[in-house]
């Protein structure tokens, strides 16, 4: 086991490991808030399902190690979108905690882009 490896695997399983709890809180509880910015956006409807790939999908694809690139990449995708659909006004602001107000978000973003520039690592199903 290489650390850089290791390191791989880590980052993996903590970005998709957070990422597919989003999933799974939207499999429970719909997409109809997502549906509302959607159209807000002037975008079709299909879009809002778009949620499932960038929360589910993406986040197993990479936890296993399946396809790690494309699925990182399409996590970065829909922590955009997100961002775009609903958290555009807090981009330049502050938390309540004196961090940055769009700190989970980044850290998803720049998590998801790594894993895409970094790939998998030994430890996978298809390692790259």
């Amino acid at each position: 086991m290489t650390r850089e490896d290791l390191a791989k695997l880590l980052l993996r399983l903590a970005v998709a490991g957070l990422m597919i709890l989003h999933g799974i809180h939207k499999l429970q509880t719909g997409v109809a808030g997502i549906a509302a910015q959607v159209a807000a956006h002037g975008l079709p409807h299909f879009v809002t399902y778009g949620v499932y790939v960038g929360e589910l999908l993406a986040p197993l694809a990479v936890l296993l190690g399946f396809f790690t690139r494309p699925a990182a990449a399409a996590i970065a995708i829909n922590i955009g979108v997100a961002v775009w659909l609903s958290h555009v006004p807090e981009l330049s602001h502050l938390g309540k905690g004196g961090g940055y107000a769009l700190e989970l978000q980044s850290l998803f973003l720049v998590g998801a882009l790594a894993i895409a520039l970094l790939g998998s690592g030994r430890y996978a199903v298809r390692p790259s």
